[in-house]
Order: structure tokens, then sequence, then C-alpha cells
């Protein structure tokens, strides 16, 4: 049941050019409720952010006395061990973090944590031909984005998290409560079954059923399941 919704910044567009992790930011779900526990850091990434400030408007100054990937590694492992995570345009994320991760010989993303949901992909299956960025899917499903003004780790998590509630409302309505005591009403008597009523075909119905099975079994040259399931049934054992 425990979820966390992650993003991330980053120099540029491909770690396998040298680009790296300028922010990370998750926000925890559990049983489909904002827990408010949050895992967030800035960091140096050894390298000028050149271009891609003007996404994200974390300067080389302002990196400058962050910490490195290393130095907060082992807490950010803590914090997603075991758990689903919910990231839009998944590849890019877990591209840049193994890469991170594979730099200080660390477990993967995927050995670490359990499935990665990309709410990218869900929505182009659920929004097919419509733009899917973080902005059209808080402008589809009511999420307030007023205060993204640029792009940021936590910020963008914290809207995934609301947006990804909304795109998945009512798959979980059917949820029992195994757990819960069931207590019969005082004074309450048995209830009893009312019996089955069981309506059977009549000779019309019977013998249009074995024309539309004839029709299949000449169009599937033989091969009618439903025919092959009648002389099964009707076979002595």
């Amino acid at each position: 049941m425990r979820k966390v919704i992650l993003d991330t910044e980053t120099t540029g567009l491909d770690f396998r050019t040298g680009d790296r992790v300028v922010e990370i930011g998750c926000v925890e779900l559990r049983g489909r409720q904002i827990t408010g526990q949050r895992f967030h850091s800035y960091l140096n990434p050894g390298r000028p952010v050149a271009d891609s400030e003007r996404i994200h408007g974390l300067s080389d100054d302002f990196l400058a006395d962050k910490p490195k990937f290393a130095e907060i590694a082992a807490d950010f492992i803590e914090f997603i061990r075991g758990a689903d995570l919910v990231i839009h345009n998944a590849a890019f994320d877990v591209g840049f973090l193994n890469n991170e991760l594979g730099l200080l010989q660390l477990e993967s993303v995927e050995q670490i944590c359990g499935e990665v949901i990309d709410t990218l992909r869900a929505a182009r299956e659920m929004r097919p031909g419509k733009k899917n960025n973080l902005n059209a899917l808080c402008a589809e499903f009511g999420v307030d984005n007023s205060g993204r003004q640029l792009h940021g780790a936590l910020l963008d998590a914290e809207l995934l998290a609301e947006v990804y509630l909304a795109m998945t409302r009512g798959q979980n309505s059917l949820e029992i409560e195994f757990d819960s005591p069931v207590h019969a009403r005082a004074g309450a008597g048995t209830r009893v079954r009312a019996p089955l009523l069981v309506l059977r075909a009549s000779e019309e119905e019977l013998a249009e059923h074995a024309r539309v099975l004839a029709e299949i079994a000449k169009e599937s040259k033989g091969k009618c399941l439903w025919r092959a399931l009648d002389k099964s049934c009707a076979s002595p054992s």
C-alpha cells in the first residue's frame, strides 16, 4: 500500500553525456492518503547547470554548497526502499537515478523498489492524442498548479500525487475490510435465501443456438469451442 511519488531535476536531458541530478523530491502515499512524509534534497552536480537553469531556476551559485548525491544516497534509498514509485515519464528519472546509484556501485532503483508506475504512459492511454504533461493533467483533473512558475522536483511530486489520485479514483472502491467482525443485529433472525429461478431455453431458442453454432463451425473449419463443450457435457462420465 506504500507508494512514493518521485520527481527529479537535472543539468540536461542525457546522463550518458555527463548530465547529473540537481534535485530530488519525493512524497509518500499510504492507502491513497498523502501522509506528509517527504524526502527532498538539492544536489551539487559537480558540473555547470548551463541552459537547464531556465527550466528549474537552480543556478551554479545556489547549488555550490549543496551535498553531492553520495552524501544523501543512504537517506534517499531508505525512503524509497520497498515502495512502488509513481513517476511522470519514468524512464527519464529512473535512468538518471540509476546512473547516480551506479556511480556509487549501489543497487538500482528496480532492485530497491517495487513497481515503477509511469503516469505519462497511463495518461496517454487514458487521453490519447492530447497533451499529457503535468500542467495539462493538472488542468484536466482540477489540481491547482498556480504556484508552478518553474519546474521543481518537490513541487512537481506534490502536484503529481494529486494528479495520480485523481487519475486512479474509483479503482479501490471495492475494497473489503476482512479484519472487521460482522455482528448480527439484535433480534434478527437468519435470512432465508429465495430459491433461484431457472429460465430454460425454448425449442425455438435452442434451434437458433444450434444454427449459430453451425455457422461458427463452418467459418472456423470445425474449430467451434461451444460445440466441443456441448459434446463433452453430453458424453457419459
